[in-house]
């Protein structure tokens, strides 16, 4: 059993010590049975994702289930070449992940934008601007039927019941907002396991 996984630096794998992805560190809750491949690169986004080739070497590597996370560069000023409309072209280029996949006989399962660690003055509420695309995302999985993890409401969840000063340890470095300590990778990874249980797909089955 293969599992690909698709998305920005907060899945990529890090050689660097100080710095992980969810993806690095989310195949010890699998079974044995079950490989990991992370084709998540830094900076890229659902249109960078596919111009620079990396989708195509993920569906080269002929995976049985795919997840995709994306958001976080796509969101970017629109004049920057790698950001994309949430209600546009980031769907389109959602719906031709979930189309090439079905073709390729893979199963897609989407998962919503991570949330940044970024609090108001008061840190009181999350600063968020990547609901627009995690609500798209689950307006395609709803679309084509497909299971959505909905990281962007669990991490905005466990952010604001730890707070900022104790959801400090969650990130790579002081003032880093976006990227994640191993420890906080890890936790994240726990959240998307946390709600794969939760959905109907038989992959819930290869978990520890």
């Amino acid at each position: 059993m293969k599992i690909a996984l698709a998305g920005d630096s907060t899945v990529e794998s890090f050689k660097k010590e100080h710095i992980a992805g969810w993806g690095q560190v989310i195949g010890k809750y699998f079974k044995d049975s079950v490989s990991i491949e992370n084709f998540a690169l830094s900076g890229r986004s659902t249109k960078t994702f596919q111009e620079k080739g990396d989708w195509q070497k993920l569906m080269l590597s002929k995976p049985d289930y795919i997840f995709v996370q994306f958001g976080h560069n796509d969101s970017h000023a629109k004049t920057r070449p790698e950001a994309t409309d949430a209600a546009t072209d980031y769907k389109d280029n959602l719906r031709k992940f979930a189309d090439d996949a079905k073709l390729a006989g893979a199963k897609m399962i989407f998962v919503t934008s991570v949330q940044r660690r970024f609090f108001n003055k008061d840190g009181t509420k999350l600063v968020d601007n990547l609901f627009p695309y995690a609500n798209a995302m689950k307006e395609v999985a709803m679309e084509k039927g497909l299971p959505c993890i909905d990281l962007h409401t669990s991490s905005g969840k466990l952010f604001m019941e730890l707070g900022n000063e104790k959801s400090a340890f969650m990130s790579c470095k002081p003032g880093d907002r976006s990227h994640f300590s191993k420890e906080g990778a890890d936790r994240i990874a726990r959240l998307i396991v946390e709600d794969l249980r939760k959905t109907d797909s038989e992959l819930k089955n290869y978990l520890k």
